[in-house]
């Protein structure tokens, strides 16, 4: 039983997880910032990145997100078009090319919507000192589309750009918790879902059935090392004024700071977090209906 309306990590954390790889092998490990990083190709890769996930981007709003001059952020560009990767639409916007070989998210909000969230963030990653994401699901998968990391010597680093499947991850299934059976059912079990690699095995599909009624009752979802070895997270879903999902905040630790960390009043700093920010969402026009 959960004491003043907190949960505990025991029991409600816990309670009827989706069972973990039979081996490490399993987990593909997020790769790590390599050691001597060609800034001009980590920079053409954000864009891309920032093309995927927002479908459309301006000189000056690719100047600021890389924090260099417009003439620099111009010749990247140049260089994207040039190779087939984006084209200049009749307002001079910047989209995915046909060389991007995947779509972007469909969500022309998402850059709005990493701008709400980013002070929201920062505030709750300097009072737990852990690293913050959002997310938005696309199908099977989630893009993490902003990361501001704790000052931790040990923490979980820069996600921004990576994709995951919905399933494994903490804000993942926290927004999957919110759809309807059959849903669930049409992104993982059909004919569909085998084609693109996504079905969860048949023996493994009621605990998983089991974990999103878990998540629906305590109102947050956990991740245990289930991306990841040696990362543990914790998530909860964003809605906009209509009730609908929008994305997800997520907390990240190293798995062996998860418990301190969640016993210190997690839930409750990302709940309160969470609820400011839809409240951001509420009052901004822009926000997908």
């Amino acid at each position: 039983m959960a004491v003043g309306g907190e949960p505990q990590y025991n029991s409600d954390v816990q309670k009827e997880p989706t069972p973990r790889p039979s081996s490490k092998s399993a987990r593909k490990p997020v790769q790590k910032r390599p050691t001597y990083s060609i800034e001009a190709v980590d920079n053409a890769l954000q864009l891309l990145q920032l093309l995927r996930d927002g479908g459309a981007l301006r000189l000056k709003d690719a100047a600021e997100e890389l924090a260099v001059a417009p003439s620099t952020a111009h010749r990247l560009l140049a260089m994207l078009v040039y190779r087939g990767f984006a084209v200049q639409d009749e307002t001079r916007r910047y989209v995915p090319g046909p060389a991007m070989g995947v779509g972007p998210a469909g969500l022309s909000w998402t850059r709005l919507l990493r701008s709400l969230a980013q002070p929201h963030m920062e505030l709750l990653s300097a009072q737990l000192n852990e690293t913050v994401n959002l997310m938005v699901r696309v199908g099977t998968k989630v893009r993490f589309l902003a990361t501001v990391e704790g000052n931790n010597v040990l923490r979980v680093g820069d996600r921004q750009g990576t994709v995951m499947p919905a399933n494994k991850t903490s804000g993942g299934k926290a927004m999957l918790a919110e759809l309807e059976p059959h849903m669930i059912e049409q992104l993982f079990r059909s004919n569909n879902a085998e084609i693109g690699g996504d079905t969860i095995p048949a023996a493994e599909y009621p605990a998983f059935l089991r974990e999103l009624e878990s998540i629906r009752s305590n109102g947050f979802a956990a991740n245990f090392e289930g991306t990841e070895e040696g990362v543990s997270a914790l998530g909860i879903a964003l809605h906009n004024r209509h009730g609908n999902v929008v994305g997800a905040l997520s907390v990240a630790t190293p798995a062996t700071r998860f418990r301190r960390v969640f016993d210190a009043g997690l839930v409750r700093a990302l709940r309160e977090t969470c609820r400011q920010l839809e409240i951001d969402i509420a009052a901004n026009p822009a926000e997908p209906d």
